[in-house]
C-alpha cells in the first residue's frame, strides 16, 4: 500500500469510514466473546478458574472499550474534516475481502481459536503469527486501488496500523495541498471529548496535530508502539491466551465458555446461509430485544455526534443515556448465551448477533429525543414482557431512567427548539433561557424546633438526616453546639455571624445551613465544582448542586456503602457495616474543563448508580484529580470492581433503591 495515495478529501473520508467499520466490528466480535464467558462455579469451573475468568472478562470489555474511543476518534475526525459521523457496518458474518484481506470477522464464542485471532486482528506488522484454526483461511483477497478511476476504491493494507499511517500522510498532503483551515472546515462544537463522554483518551480533534495525536492514540492501543507494546491490545489478548493454556493444562476438560454458536443470526435478508439461525422462541425474543437495544444504542450515539451543534447539556444528557443502554445490551447479551440456539433446545446456546437493519444516521433535530424516547419506552414494555418468563436483572430499571431521560430533553430543549423555528427569531439549536443561579435554602424560624436558632445577625438551621458527623461544628464552636442536652442546643449568639457562616460552609454533608439576618453575604456556588471520594466513606460533593425533590443546596455526602437509610445522603451506615473502599485511584487522562462551575444535576437512578450532569473534577481522598468530567455514573451499591465509576455490578447484586 502506498502510504501517500490519498489524493483528495473524498478519498480521505472514505478511508476513515472503512475504519470506523472496522473499529465497529471487532468491538462487537469481543463483546460477543466475553458474552460468552461463565459466570458462576454453577457452570462448571472451580472458584480459582472462575477468578481467573472475571480478569479474562475484564481485559477484554477494556479492549472492547477502547475499541469504542477509537470509533469515537474516527468520527471526530470525520466531524473535523466535514462529514457526518459513521456508525454503521456490515453485519456479521463479513467476509474475508470487506476488510483487511486476510482477515473473516465472526461473532464467536471464547476458546483458545478465536483468542488467536484476536490477536491476528491487532498485530503489530513486524510480527508473524498464524490465524485461530476455526476461521476461514481463503487465498490472499488483493484489493487493488484503481488510479485510473477518481472515484475513491477500497485499499489493500497487511494491518490495521498500516491504513491509520497513510490516513495520517493524506491529511498531511491534504493540509498542504488544500491548506489546513480550508482541510479542517467542520465544526468541533459537534465533536465529542471525555468531558461529556468518559472514555478516557477522548478529544476533540481541530488541527494537524490533534489529528496525529488520534491517530497514534488508536495504533499504539491496538498494537502496541515499535518495541513497546505491553499494554496494546495484542499484549493483553496474549496474556490472556497464555493464562488460558496454563488452565487448560492443569484440567485438559476446563471450559470457561458456554458452547454458545458462532454467528447466530435472526434475520438473513441476501439468504447467504452462512450464519446459524435461531429458532428457540425464548431466545429469539431475548436476542430480539438485544439488537433493539444495540440499534437504538447507536442512534444515540449518532445524535450525539450530530453535525448541528447542539447545547451542552444535551449532548451530554444523550451521552448518559447510550452509555446505560450499553450496560443494558451486556446484560441481554449475557443471557442470551444461557439459552438454547434451537427449539426443542440441544447443547448450542444462542448469542447476540449484532444485526443492524439498515443503515445508522441523524435523526430530526427538533423530535430526536422524543422518537428516541418512545423507542426506548417500547423496548421497556418488551423487557418487562420478557421478564414474566426469565429474569432480566437490572434491564428494566435501566430502560425506565432512559425513557425518562430522553423524554425529559425532549421536553426541556426540543419543544424550544421546535418554537423558535416556527417563529424565526433566533437558532433552533439555542439552549432555553438558563434557570437564575440557586442562592441556598431560606431558614424559616420555628420556635418549636430546637434544630432552628438564631441570633440577631444569623439564622442556622440543623438537618439531623444529613449529618454525618465530622464534629467540625463541635470541635470548631463548641460554644454553639452543645450535644446530649434537652431543650435548646444551638447558640449562635455566642460567636459572629460571619464565624457562624463559615462554620456552616465548613460543613461537608450540608447538614447545617444559614441565612444572614445582618445584610451580610449568602452562601454561593463554589468557582469549581468537586466530588472528594472520601476513604471508606461517601462522596462529598461541593457545587451549586441540583437534586430532584431537594431544595437548592451546595454541599452533601453522598452515600457508597449501598446501606444507608437516607439514601441518596450518608447517615454513617458505611462505619457499621465495615465498608472498606479506598478514596484513592489512578489518575485518568482528561481535558480541562472550559468551565469549571454551574448547575450540577445529580441523578440517583433507579435501583443503579448516581449519575452527575455538569462541570465536575473528580478527586482523591489525598486531593489530587482523578478525572475531569461533564458526566459521570459513580457506583453507590458498594460493588464495582471499578470504583468509584459505576460497572454495573448492582444490576448482579439486586441492589434496590427508590430514593
Amino acid at each position: 500500500m502506498n502510504l501517500n495515495l490519498i489524493k483528495d478529501r473524498e478519498e480521505l473520508l472514505f478511508l476513515l469510514h472503512e475504519a470506523a467499520e472496522f473499529e465497529h466490528s471487532v468491538m462487537c466480535s469481543y463483546l460477543y466473546a466475553a458474552m460468552t464467558l461463565k459466570s458462576s462455579t454453577d457452570e462448571g469451573v472451580t472458584q480459582e478458574e472462575l477468578t481467573a475468568i472475571e480478569g479474562w472478562r475484564k481485559k477484554i470489555r477494556i479492549v472492547a472499550l477502547q475499541e469504542m474511543l477509537h470509533l469515537s476518534l474516527v468520527n471526530n475526525l470525520l466531524a473535523a474534516f466535514g462529514s457526518a459521523p459513521h456508525f454503521s457496518r456490515p453485519n456479521f458474518p463479513i467476509p474475508a475481502g470487506r476488510f483487511p484481506p486476510n482477515i473473516q470477522l465472526n461473532l464467536a464464542p471464547f476458546n483458545e481459536s478465536t483468542l488467536q485471532h484476536f490477536m491476528l486482528v491487532e498485530k503489530p506488522l513486524e510480527i508473524d503469527i498464524p490465524d485461530g484454526t476455526a476461521f476461514r483461511h481463503l487465498p490472499h483477497y488483493h484489493r487493488e486501488v484503481r488510479r485510473d478511476l477518481y472515484s475513491p476504491t477500497p485499499t489493500d493494507y497487511p494491518s490495521q496500523g498500516y491504513l491509520y499511517h497513510a490516513i495520517a500522510n493524506g491529511i498531511d498532503f491534504l493540509a498542504e495541498s488544500l491548506g489546513k483551515e480550508v482541510l479542517f472546515s467542520g465544526d468541533t462544537q459537534s465533536q465529542v471529548g471525555s468531558a461529556q463522554f468518559p472514555l478516557p483518551g477522548l478529544f476533540a480533534v481541530t488541527d494537524v496535530e490533534s489529528a496525529h495525536r488520534a491517530i497514534e492514540e488508536i495504533v499504539i492501543q491496538g498494537e502496541g508502539a515499535p518495541g513497546h507494546n505491553e499494554d496494546s491490545h495484542f499484549s493483553l489478548f496474549q496474556d490472556v491466551l497464555n493464562e488460558y493454556k496454563q488452565f487448560k493444562a492443569a484440567r485438559p476438560d476446563f471450559e470457561p465458555a458456554r458452547l454458545a454458536t458462532v454467528n447466530p443470526m435472526l434475520v438473513d435478508p441476501l439468504n447467504r446461509k452462512e450464519g446459524t439461525h435461531i429458532t428457540d422462541p425464548l431466545a429469539m425474543r431475548v436476542v430480539d430485544l438485544g439488537n433493539c437495544l444495540y440499534t437504538l444504542m447507536l442512534h444515540i450515539f449518532a445524535q450525539v455526534f450530530a453535525p448541528h451543534p447542539l447545547p451542552q447539556r444535551m449532548r451530554t444528557e444523550l451521552a448518559q443515556a447510550a452509555t446505560s443502554i450499553m450496560y443494558a445490551l451486556t446484560g441481554v447479551g449475557n443471557i442470551s448465551t444461557r439459552l438454547p440456539l434451537k427449539k426443542g433446545g440441544g447443547l448450542i446456546a444462542a448469542g447476540l448477533s449484532f444485526e443492524i437493519p439498515g443503515s445508522i444516521g441523524q435523526l430530526a433535530q427538533n423530535c430526536a429525543a422524543q422518537l428516541l424516547g418512545e423507542r426506548a419506552n417500547e423496548l421497556l414494555a418488551l423487557a418487562r414482557d420478557i421478564e414474566k418468563t426469565i429474569p432480566l436483572p437490572g434491564i428494566v430499571d435501566i430502560l425506565e431512567g432512559a425513557s425518562k431521560k430522553l423524554t425529559k430533553l425532549h421536553t426541556d430543549f426540543e419543544e424550544h427548539f421546535a418554537l423558535v423555528m416556527a417563529n424565526g427569531k433566533q437558532s433552533p439549536m439555542s439552549a432555553p433561557k438558563a434557570a437564575p443561579v440557586a442562592t441556598g435554602p431560606t431558614v424559616s424560624a420555628d420556635p418549636a424546633n430546637f434544630n432552628i436558632a438564631a441570633s440577631k445577625d444569623i439564622r442556622i438551621h440543623y438537618d439531623t438526616k444529613r449529618c454525618i458527623h465530622s464534629r467540625n461544628c463541635v470541635l470548631n464552636a463548641p460554644q454553639v453546639f452543645i450535644a446530649n442536652v434537652k431543650g435548646p442546643w444551638l447558640h449562635p449568639e455566642t460567636t459572629t455571624a460571619e464565624n457562624m457562616a463559615q462554620i456552616a460552609r465548613d460543613c461537608p454533608s450540608g447538614a447545617i445551613t444559614f441565612q444572614r439576618l445582618d445584610g451580610g453575604p449568602p452562601e454561593v456556588a463554589p468557582e469549581v465544582n468537586v466530588l472528594r471520594v472520601r476513604e471508606n466513606g461517601p462522596y462529598a460533593v461541593h457545587a451549586q448542586i441540583a437534586l430532584e425533590g431537594q431544595e437548592p443546596m451546595f454541599r452533601a455526602t453522598l452515600c457508597r456503602c449501598g446501606k444507608s437509610h437516607n439514601k441518596p445522603f450518608c447517615d454513617s451506615t458505611h462505619l457499621e457495616v465495615g465498608f472498606i473502599a479506598t478514596g484513592e485511584r489512578v489518575v485518568i487522562e482528561s481535558d480541562a474543563l472550559e468551565n469549571r462551575a454551574g448547575e450540577l444535576s445529580i441523578d440517583p437512578t433507579h435501583n443503579g448508580p448516581l449519575e452527575f450532569t455538569g462541570n465536575l473534577e473528580i478527586c482523591g481522598g489525598t486531593g489530587h484529580t482523578i478525572e475531569r468530567v461533564q458526566t459521570a455514573r459513580l457506583c453507590r451499591c458498594g460493588g464495582s470492581s471499578n470504583k468509584p465509576f459505576c460497572d454495573n455490578t448492582h444490576a448482579k447484586i439486586g441492589f434496590k433503591s427508590d430514593q
